[in-house]
């Protein structure tokens, strides 16, 4: 994910409606639409935080999941005059222990059993949801299947199946509403992100291309309004930043305001991806001059934002006269029962799954100080990984080869507790369903990997004071910031970027090492130097698991067995923060 930026000229931020202009004459009659939009639900159903096993809460109260969105759309369905629609802009089945569950203990291929998102999105009655990138992370037969069970379209237009050239998913669909007793046709886009081509390269490589989300919106919203489209909506999984967190070898990650000042012809945009909450954005088209709304409902079901469209009815035709939208906070109202009933028993089934205890810590091992200090607990994910890619290449041609390890620090408020340490906390720890692979690195392309990570790091004078709040760039999320075991290196943040990476000990630029990493760095997430080769090892095993796996083997966690402090901030040659 990246941060919203700033488009140049063509967008306007305004918490005001925009007036088109008034009915022409004086016997048209007005009408309400709204437009409820919900996206990054990532798999939250209940209000619930399965890695604390409790009511969800952060620092600014928010709530989370269907649950709650349901009982605020249910609220504007109440409203008398207004018709609404409601859509979802992806990333919906992948993000909990209980939608992990279902893919990864249970999978709902193998059970049959109805989807814990199925459900819940069904008793919404959505009128479409639009594919996010995270939709493909278990494979095709369990997203397709997902989609059978849900009882409203799932769109795409960009994915296009290799083989026929022709769309994989269904690209759009026309809603025929009747408002004040006239037939109102809007047609939604739905468009997912094409980054799912690194990400998920395993799954979709050969079977499935995404193209750009501006040129196929270019093709689409033509065809949508030569159909009889009254209204045009698109449903985007893209940022409306106008990056990539990835090069330029795959169209634009975040181009939803760029779709809306290219492409003629669109009402309104909601989109996803970014988990940022944008209540309301307007661009500029700039072949017409129409104003597109956008919007962007954060995360998690924090947030569903409204879309209201004012409608005139006159000569037969419709037109908008103003629109607006704002994004409501879920934590003002409680979760709606009917949604809680549908999931009740999958909620309490993975609940007893994450408190299942799976070792004993002699000590507590937190994640806080993991993004600027060595901590034991991000080593114990480097431990497992070495450990299992060497037994994995133990009589191969790589068996003589060091190893080296990647993690990032995923979370800054994962613990393992001193005493009994559950599967809750292994996965508040290893938040992402990644496999683990490992590919050939030199000392050069070592050096240039963390020279890149190290750009996490704003620039920091010798002396001056550090506050661990502000010692990162905000540009850069905390799991764009990697760490290596098995090399001993300091970090000068003194330094320029390209610049920081000094090696304790001499390291040979034509040096070999195998290095173990995830399968969404390895695919190019994050855009590292130098990582994107073949593997040496690629057994499609979860992180996540393994690591389960080996406290359950020794029943007893003690960083003794794995911590190893080789790395450090300095500036000038001094630590940045002493040894505690």
């Amino acid at each position: 994910m990246t941060r919203r930026g700033v488009l140049a000229a063509a967008a306007a931020t305004a918490a005001a409606p925009f007036t088109l202009g008034e009915p022409a004459t004086a016997g048209a009659r007005s009408f309400k639409l709204s437009v409820l939009g919900t996206s990054d639900t990532h798999g939250n159903v209940y209000n619930w935080d399965y890695y604390r096993d409790a009511e969800y809460d952060d620092s600014a109260h928010n709530d989370v999941g269907v649950a709650k969105l349901a009982a605020l759309i249910n609220q504007i369905r109440g409203e008398r005059g207004t018709t609404s629609l409601v859509l979802d802009a992806g990333d919906t089945i992948q993000g909990t222990p209980l939608a992990t569950y279902y893919a990864k203990q249970e999978p709902i291929t193998e059970t049959g059993e109805k989807h814990p998102m199925a459900k819940a999105m069904n008793v919404l009655h959505y009128d479409a949801v639009t594919l996010g990138n995270h939709e493909f992370n278990y494979g095709l037969p369990l997203l397709n299947l997902w989609i059978k069970q849900l009882g409203f379209p799932a769109l795409a237009a960009n994915a296009v199946n290799v083989a026929t050239g022709r769309p994989a998913f269904r690209p759009y669909l026309i809603k025929k509403l009747i408002v004040g007793g006239s037939t109102l046709r809007v047609g939604i886009l739905g468009l997912t992100n094409p980054g799912v081509a690194i990400w998920d390269r395993a799954n979709v490589e050969g079977l499935l291309r995404f193209e750009d989300l501006v040129a196929t919106a270019a093709k689409y919203v033509p065809i949508m309004r030569r159909n009889g489209a009254d209204l045009v909506l698109i449903s985007a999984h893209g940022g409306d930043s106008g990056t990539s967190s990835y090069g330029p070898e795959l169209p634009n990650e975040n181009p939803s305001a760029l779709i809306a000042e290219r492409v003629p012809g669109i009402d309104a945009i909601l989109f996803g991806h970014a988990h940022a909450d944008v209540p309301q954005r307007f661009v500029t088209n700039a072949e017409t001059g129409d104003q597109v709304l956008l919007s962007e409902p954060s995360k998690w079901g924090q947030r569903l934002t409204r879309m209201d469209f004012t409608l005139t009815r006159e000569r037969g035709r419709w037109a908008v006269t103003a629109k607006q939208a704002t994004t409501l906070n879920t934590n003002t109202v409680a979760e709606d029962p009917s949604v809680l009933k549908a999931v009740r028993k999958q909620h309490a089934k993975t609940v007893a799954y994450v408190n299942q205890v799976v070792a004993t810590s002699i000590v507590e091992l937190s994640a806080a100080e993991s993004r600027y200090r060595d901590t034991p607990i991000l080593d114990y994910i480097n431990r497992v990984q070495t450990d299992t890619v060497t037994a994995a290449l133990a009589g191969t041609e790589y068996a003589g080869l060091p190893v080296l390890s990647i993690a990032a620090p995923f979370s800054r408020t994962a613990v393992f507790p001193r005493g009994e340490v559950k599967i809750k906390d292994v996965a508040g720890l290893y938040i992402y369903d990644n496999t683990l692979e490992a590919v050939v690195l030199t000392g050069a392309e070592v050096k240039a990997y963390l020279e890149y990570s190290a750009k996490y790091f704003v620039t920091s004078a010798p002396g001056a004071p550090v506050d661990p709040a502000t010692i990162s760039d905000p540009a850069v999320p905390d799991y764009n910031y990697d760490v290596i075991s098995g090399l001993a290196y300091d970090i000068d943040i003194s330094e320029p970027v390209g610049r920081r990476i000094v090696f304790r000990d001499p390291v040979d630029p034509a040096a070999r090492f195998v290095v173990a990493v995830n399968n969404y760095r390895r695919s190019g997430g994050g855009n590292f130097p130098g990582i994107v080769k073949t593997q040496v090892y690629n057994a499609q095993q979860e992180i996540r698991q393994l690591l389960i796996d080996w406290a359950q083997r020794r029943g007893t966690i003690d960083p003794a067995d794995f911590f190893e402090p080789n790395w450090r901030l300095v500036r000038a040659g001094e630590p940045v923060f002493p040894e505690a």
